[in-house]
């Protein structure tokens, strides 16, 4: 109610939207019952059965339904939007938040428990609220609230219980919680739904991988010069037309120490209006040099392959992986200019042995990836998915945004660590014994 009568906006327009309208009126009635029990209220409002109206101001509060294409030409200043996870789609969001252009201090307020559909508008909101939260995206007009038990936590734990629910004991109460946990200790199919709905925790296959306080205890920091005349071995990512193309060479040092050295590049043209669009900082990386432009609005790729010569005259780059659904006229181009490229999978087979190892690696903390900026993004944006084998690789449909760089510096493992850049052969070094 303060934002249809103490917000100082004039014909403030307040909506609650939901999945269903009757999802929508929860918030609304509760509002509803303020009015009739204060009297202040009562001699401002005027309160009907789906709407509440501030005649003096010309502001109302109004209950809506899930059609979006009804919803466009609103001007709200307030949004409740409650159970964001059974949104089947974008539309109804977009259409009421983009609606608040013309205000001056509007505010959206999404509520919901987690989900299981990680290509979902919640999965997205999700996402964006961690990187928030861990530092990964700066937007001071973001304010993500997540009470959540971790992926990892003992979801039979009351302790655990009270990550999610602040106010345990009084709402949820304590016999309620131990009578849902049982069932769902006994009822398997239960488990995720109590997971959901009582822990918000997400249940379905794809993850979150790297946790970036794993990532950041890696940053330390190789100079480029300390890595001349060493041998490499690259996995290149090339993008479609418009998006960013990835670039990490990786070099083994002492002790199995991995560092990536990577280069990126994106098309100059569009780098601002990227920006903006995705609140990612393109133009910035492009400035301080995260990032390469190409000219145009389109990759260039002529501009990579001048970029991977100049680097072959000061790195020993043995090969290069690229997907070999990719392998377009830049593998034939580098291959002219005396480069070994190697046509490399997207699958399981080839993906999910040196993506355990970059995960090995990097909880042993033998990984030196200087704190690129870049790369940290995409590393907090890889989900992963598996098999029954147990077999696991980056899932760029489940992800929250673009991996490339991850993907490159997985192909430049295989190369590297498992394709013989690192380990030899016990027969090399000890030759055959015969029993």
């Amino acid at each position: 109610m303060l934002l249809t009568t103490g917000d100082g906006e004039p014909g403030a327009e307040v909506y609650s939207a939901a999945g269903d309208r009757d999802q929508a009126a929860i918030a609304f009635d509760l509002a509803k019952q303020m009015v009739e029990m204060e009297p202040a209220l009562q001699r401002r409002c005027t309160v009907f059965r789906r709407s509440i109206t501030v005649p003096s101001t010309g502001s109302f509060y109004r209950v809506l339904s899930a059609e979006a294409y009804t919803k466009h030409g609103y001007n709200p200043h307030g949004i409740i939007f409650d159970e964001v996870h059974v949104q089947p789609n974008r539309e109804l969001w977009d259409t009421l938040v983009t609606g608040t252009a013309g205000r001056r201090q509007p505010l959206t307020v999404a509520i919901t428990t987690a989900g299981y559909d990680r290509k979902s508008l919640c999965w997205q909101l999700h996402e964006y609220a961690q990187r928030v939260t861990d530092g990964t995206i700066d937007d001071p007009t973001f304010l993500p609230v997540i009470f959540a038990a971790d992926p990892d936590d003992d979801w039979t734990d009351p302790k655990v219980w009270a990550k999610a629910n602040p106010n345990l004991g009084i709402s949820p109460k304590l016999s309620y919680m131990d009578e849902q946990c049982r069932k769902a200790e006994e009822s398997p199919a239960y488990q995720n739904t109590f997971r959901r709905n009582h822990l918000n925790q997400w249940t379905e296959q794809s993850t979150r991988w790297i946790e970036m306080d794993v990532w950041d205890a890696c940053a330390r920091a190789v100079a480029e010069l300390e890595l001349e005349g060493r041998p490499c071995w690259a996995g290149l990512d090339l993008s479609s037309t418009t998006d960013i193309s990835a670039l990490v060479y990786v070099f083994v040092l002492d002790g199995g120490l991995l560092v990536p050295l990577p280069r990126f590049w994106i098309p100059e043209e569009n780098a601002i209006a990227r920006s903006r669009k995705d609140k990612v900082p393109y133009d910035a990386w492009l400035r301080d040099g995260y990032v390469f432009g190409t000219p145009g609005n389109v990759i260039d790729q002529d501009v990579i392959r001048k970029q991977i010569n100049a680097d072959l005259e000061r790195f020993d780059i043995r090969e290069i992986a690229i997907d070999r659904w990719n392998a377009s006229q830049i593998s034939v181009d580098l291959q002219k200019d005396g480069l070994e490229v190697v046509a490399f999978g997207q699958g399981f087979a080839s993906m999910s042995a040196p993506t355990k190892e970059l995960e090995r690696r990097l909880l042993e903390k033998k990984v030196a990836h200087g704190g690129n900026p870049v790369l940290r993004w995409m590393a907090s944006n890889v989900a992963v998915k598996g098999d029954p084998a147990g077999n696991l690789k980056p899932d760029k449909a489940a992800s929250y945004e673009r991996i490339d760089g991850i993907v490159s510096f997985i192909m430049g493992i295989a190369r590297a660590v498992l394709g013989g850049g690192e380990e030899t052969s016990v027969y090399e070094t000890e030759g055959i014994l015969v029993l």
